[in-house]
């Protein structure tokens, strides 16, 4: 640990450290722990304080920041830290998956798989994940899957299956627009098999918050979703890639975390 005035500076040295160093202050008593870096540092740090009355504090500074962007939380230099000393708390909800929680999005399939090579990658950013994303475009194959909600349920074949907290998975690239954080709801997004043909018309619909109202993609809220694949295989939770087993059981549990966001903050 580090002193600074009036608070303490630690630094991770390995996965998951940040999880224990939010735990370890904020049983210290610290009424706010700040991440400092990108989706996965956010959940590690959030993972500790859901279900605390401790306020997270976020300055935004990895390759996508989904959920500082959908909250107007600026980066470094931008006002990252005015928010800190003189923004609002925000209560927002929190996704779990087999009890393991996310706070932007979680994602399998596809998804999944670009999120495993893009974390394998020593240089980021929105150009490296289009790069990726080509490489495996064409032998990627969709897979099947039987959703279940309350209420409902479907089968459907999708090449990328993904529920979300917010609206988008970062860079401005909106995979359920108009989801909110604070609905107790969770968000199902279903895209069809990706091909050279409709691969750019799906992708400028992720930028301009219109995927949506492709006709082929499936969308859906509920308070909580139950989907079966056929086999184990890969999840992502908020970009952190996790083997799952064959069902997956995601729930939103309402209004779990507080978060420091800029006073005039709505989304």
């Amino acid at each position: 640990m580090q002193e600074c005035p009036g608070a303490e500076l630690a630094f991770t040295e390995a996965p998951h450290h940040a999880t224990e160093l939010a735990r370890e202050a904020a049983e210290a008593g610290f009424d706010c722990v700040v991440a400092i870096g990108g989706d996965g540092t956010l959940n590690e740090v959030a993972a500790a304080l859901a279900g605390t009355e401790v306020s997270l504090g976020l300055v935004p500074c990895g390759s996508g920041n989904g959920l500082g962007r959908h909250l107007g939380i600026p980066g470094p230099g931008r006002g990252a830290f005015k928010t800190l000393l003189e923004g609002r708390i925000r209560t927002i909800d929190t996704g779990v998956v087999n009890g393991i929680p996310f706070f932007n999005a979680m994602g399998l399939g596809f998804d999944a798989e670009i999120s495993q090579r893009f974390n394998r990658l020593t240089r980021r950013g929105l150009g490296a994940y289009v790069r990726t994303t080509l490489r495996l475009l064409h032998a990627y194959q969709p897979e099947h899957y039987t959703i279940e909600w309350p209420g409902g349920g479907l089968r459907l074949e999708a090449f990328i299956l993904a529920i979300a907290n917010s609206d988008q998975y970062g860079n401005d690239c909106f995979i359920a627009p108009g989801a909110r954080v604070d609905d107790g709801l969770v968000n199902l997004t279903a895209l069809p098999r990706v091909s050279l043909g409709n691969a750019i018309p799906l992708a400028i619909r992720l930028f301009n918050r219109s995927i949506h109202q492709a006709g082929t993609v499936k969308t859906g809220q509920a308070p909580s979703f139950v989907i079966h694949r056929s086999r184990p295989g890969l999840v992502h939770t908020d970009g952190e890639i996790r083997e799952m087993p064959q069902t997956l059981h995601v729930a939103c549990r309402p209004r779990s975390l507080n978060i420091r966001v800029p006073g005039t903050s709505r989304s």
